[in-house]
């Protein structure tokens, strides 16, 4: 009969039992316990899945897949957000702005206050800052500049750079780096020494590549030693295009009236204190009369990131396990069509349904558990390959990958549900017929 697993695979009580009775309709059945116990339903489970590799290697793809996608998609959202938390923290939620506040007056707004010139020291008090510096625009008086002292009257009139003042520690504040040459120091700013150092744009345009020559620019007629050219500004990018000079210098040479802003960086998590502190710190008379920028709590950003993130990642890993326990039930239940001939030859040597019923649930969810655990294998690898592609520290909860496991066998025990009550529902006589019953 078409379809009849050998006769070696089934249970030898079950084969001696029918060695010794009589071909009738009526079955003798002996003491429930000695029927199809938990051995025989192991074996036979082992022997439909082992029996056709093929189609076994086909069923697990499905799951396979689905638990891969779901510990990539869960590693990969951890790593991804862990690594947008630290960006965050490392260039915005360490960041604090100090400007004067503004008030409305009969004509126009004005600045309520002003930051002392001392400012650096002032904040570099506080616990928490790391560094700090100030920064004011000059006004020049529309004086030109220049890399040279002759000026070609043919030559195009071109803007000239914009001309800022800042103290020695601004750099540093504003996570920015010397290219070549230095960045002034306090020396320079108490001298006023006629210095600038140039933003790198600033720089292409003067045609000033080089500082080891000490070249000098021009404002007006006023001449100043080029000491060194920055560049990579992370949060005041504008400095780039200007000529850059010492605070004393402008005030001596420029009449400098005050400071624009005042920036500093903070550890992680100071915000709130640094926030409250710095105004009491540059203007204990009028402390309301400066504004102070601080990042938000960094953990309440942290968390929503994440959150978004795996909300996304999950919701696509549910798909995946969607489609692969469909695949676990579209092959079981053809199983269970293909097997009809066994399944009533088993009934008729005395299995129940309950016994035909737990072994395709047991077949179908040890294929779900072996695609479990080679997805969630796959999952880590992939997931470390590509967070050490991406420089990244790969980040996956050690549970993740043992529940995703677990889960693949969750998967393939309910995608077996409905073959293995269709076929516990076939009867010994329709299934010999041929039949599904």
């Amino acid at each position: 009969m078409a379809g009849i697993a050998p006769l070696t695979a089934l249970p030898r009580r079950l084969l001696a039992r029918a060695g010794r009775r009589r071909p009738t309709s009526v079955v003798p059945r002996g003491p429930k316990g000695d029927r199809f116990g938990l051995r025989d339903l192991v074996n036979e489970a082992a022997h439909g899945i082992g029996a056709r590799p093929g189609r076994l290697v086909l069923t697990i793809i499905g799951t396979v897949l689905g638990v891969g996608s779901l510990v990539v998609t869960v590693g990969l959202a951890q790593t991804a957000a862990g690594q947008i938390a630290a960006q965050f923290d490392a260039v915005a939620a360490t960041q604090v702005v100090v400007e004067p506040a503004t008030a409305r007056t009969a004509g126009g707004e004005r600045a309520a206050g002003t930051i002392p010139w001392d400012v650096e020291d002032r904040l570099g008090r506080l616990a928490g800052v790391e560094a700090a510096g100030a920064v004011a625009p000059v006004d020049v008086d529309g004086a030109t500049i220049t890399a040279v002292p002759v000026n070609d009257p043919s030559a195009p009139t071109l803007a000239s750079p914009e001309v800022r003042a800042t103290s020695p520690g601004l750099l540093d504040a504003v996570r920015g780096s010397v290219v070549t040459g230095r960045y002034f120091d306090a020396g320079h700013d108490e001298r006023a020494d006629r210095v600038v150092v140039l933003g790198s744009r600033a720089a292409t345009r003067l045609g000033v590549h080089r500082v080891d020559r000490q070249p000098s620019i021009f404002i007006g007629e006023r001449s100043f030693t080029v000491i060194g050219i920055i560049d990579d500004v992370k949060r005041r990018s504008d400095l780039l295009d200007a000529v850059i000079l010492p605070v004393g210098t402008a005030r001596a040479v420029f009449g400098l009236q005050g400071l624009e802003q005042a920036h500093a960086t903070i550890a992680v998590g100071a915000g709130p204190v640094v926030g409250d502190q710095a105004p009491l710190a540059l203007a204990p008379n009028n402390p309301d009369s400066l504004e102070v920028q601080v990042p938000p709590p960094a953990s309440a950003v942290r968390e929503n990131v994440q959150a978004d993130i795996d909300a996304i990642f999950l919701a696509l890993g549910a798909v995946a396990l969607l489609v692969g326990g469909l695949g676990i039930a579209n092959i079981t239940l053809l199983s269970v069509r293909e097997r009809i001939g066994e399944i009533g030859l088993r009934r008729a040597l005395g299995a129940s349904k309950r016994n035909i019923g737990n072994q395709f649930l047991a077949e179908s969810m040890v294929i779900g558990l072996l695609g479990g655990l080679i997805g969630a294998a796959i999952g880590v690898l992939v997931v470390v390959a590509v967070s050490l592609g991406k420089e990244w520290t790969p980040i996956l909860d050690p549970l993740v990958a043992i529940g995703a496991s677990l889960l693949g066998g969750l998967i393939g025990l309910g995608a077996g549900t409905y073959p293995a009550l269709k076929a516990a529902g076939i009867e010994p006589i329709t299934a010999l017929r041929g039949g599904t019953g």
